[in-house]
């Protein structure tokens, strides 16, 4: 949730590098070009998947296995034939990105590089026609360590109304640095790498610190008073 892995922009192609306090993040996008902020959705859902049978005392498995017309419920989307279609989309790109980043461990620096999703596969079709019915998802050993250890970060499930990809993500931002006290300062700047935007600096609504506080983002702030106080509304998970 802290670094911008996910483009806020359908089609970017472009190689992203983010560098804070000595960590190199570099996104590269695969042949189906770099996942999106909504194809993040599907990340969510397999995470919440996850998180939901590890409070039930169920075994879990880096694999997940759902059907595509819950997910596109649970993420308030379509589920007519355009939003069955547009999940191998989601699955090409979310597979196709890949990550790299600087580690350091007793003082030795190491490069590592992973990807959103290990592999896909789509288990059933539809007798009558071409839509996904059911999808496994291999997750990466390394999400699939963070929910084991819980280190996931709830989420409203209004998220999914969200359909502005900036608005999105101030809100993962917030709820990140918010979630346990009253406020979070952030720089200009700051908030202007984290977010992972394009535009230019001077077109981007960071540059204005009342953001948060237009009208049109009034729902984000009932969110996170809602998330500090324990009532969620309905819950995704997150990796912190």
């Amino acid at each position: 949730m802290e670094h911008p892995l996910f483009a806020l922009k359908a089609g970017d192609r472009r190689v992203r590098t983010y560098e804070r306090n000595g960590l190199v993040v570099t996104v590269k996008p695969g042949a189906d070009g770099c996942a999106t902020i909504h194809d993040k959705d599907l990340w969510i859902y397999c995470i919440s998947q996850l998180v939901e049978a590890k409070n039930r005392g169920r075994p879990i498995t880096p694999t997940v296995r759902f059907t595509a017309y819950d997910f596109l419920r649970s993420t308030n989307r379509s589920t007519g034939g355009v939003g069955y279609r547009r999940i191998v989309g989601m699955l090409a790109r979310l597979r196709g990105t890949g990550i790299e980043t600087n580690i350091e461990t007793n003082g030795q620096r190491e490069r590592r590089g992973f990807g959103l999703i290990d592999s896909w596969r789509i288990v059933e079709k539809s007798p009558t026609d071409d839509r996904v019915t059911a999808i496994e998802v291999d997750l990466p050993h390394w999400l699939f360590r963070s929910v084991t250890t819980m280190r996931v970060l709830t989420l409203s499930r209004d998220y999914f109304k969200l359909r502005k990809p900036l608005e999105r993500r101030i809100y993962e931002l917030a709820r990140k640095h918010c979630g346990l006290q009253p406020k979070w300062r952030v720089s200009v700047m700051v908030l202007y790498a984290k977010s992972g935007s394009t535009a230019t600096l001077s077109n981007h609504p960071a540059r204005d610190a009342g953001v948060i506080r237009q009208r049109r983002y009034s729902r984000l702030e009932q969110w996170f008073s809602n998330a500090r106080a324990g009532v969620h509304g309905g819950v995704g998970w997150e990796c912190r």
